[in-house]
């Protein structure tokens, strides 16, 4: 059996979440050829604005832009990301089922619960999807790598991805999400709402400056890493 199905598994509590964080990255990655699928924890179906099938159309686009190979949405409740043997192994079954190479997930350090309780629950979802005797109806599989990705706020991250080339697919991305990002005539005020776009720009280009370049996106990881490129940078 092939070792690796997918290069990339990129995990969210909703969509957007994965666009926020690691948007750029995405469209890095699938510009050179590597196949990365998008999960979806819940429908998002509590949102203030917007509905499941508006969500669901912005997120086809977004995908599109970003040239994402496949997107899924798992049965999940909102606001039900709780650390429950079933969810559990809804995520593990999807991890099986693509064996991505590395896998991504919302930091737990979060101001909205449900982006902690996703990270928390892939987090054991990845370790459980390595282990042969767990649901054995399924062939085990243990990607290479968990990263975490940051949706709000600034967090001083273990490595940084040059996405310098890729801002404008990723502000392309995020803005397919109009129902979120948009005040409409029908909506509701939310964080979102309130020039959420531009401070993920500002937080991406305040990355890169750090690093010296123009953009980044940031990214933790619960293990060490090993570097593999020339120190001397030659």
């Amino acid at each position: 059996m092939k070792k690796y199905g997918i290069d990339i598994l990129a995990f969210g509590a909703h969509a957007d979440d994965v666009e926020i964080g690691m948007g750029g990255s995405i469209a890095k990655y699938s510009s050179f050829g590597k196949k990365i699928v998008i999960c979806d924890l819940t429908h998002a179906e509590l949102s203030s604005n917007g509905t499941i099938e508006l969500r669901k159309k912005e997120a086809g686009s977004a995908s599109k832009q970003l040239g994402v190979h496949e997107r899924i949405t798992l049965d999940i409740p909102d606001r039900g990301l709780f650390l429950t043997e079933k969810n559990i192994q809804k995520i593990v079954e999807v991890i099986r089922r693509y064996r991505p190479k590395v896998v991504f997930a919302p930091n737990e350090i979060d101001r909205h619960p449900d982006h902690g309780n996703a990270s928390r629950l892939i987090r054991e979802a990845f370790f459980s999807a390595g282990i042969r005797k767990y649901q054995p109806e399924s062939p085990s599989h243990k990607p290479t790598n968990l990263f975490f990705y940051i949706i709000n706020g600034y967090h001083q991250p273990d490595f940084l991805i040059d996405i310098s080339d890729q801002l404008n697919v990723k502000l392309a991305a995020l803005k397919a999400y109009e129902s979120q990002f948009e005040m409409g005539t029908a909506g509701v005020a939310t964080p979102l709402t309130d020039g959420y776009i531009e401070s993920v720009e500002a937080r991406d280009r305040l990355m890169g400056k750090d690093a010296g370049i123009k953009y980044a996106e940031g990214f933790f990881s619960h293990k060490t890493l090993i570097l593999k490129e020339d120190l001397l940078g030659e």
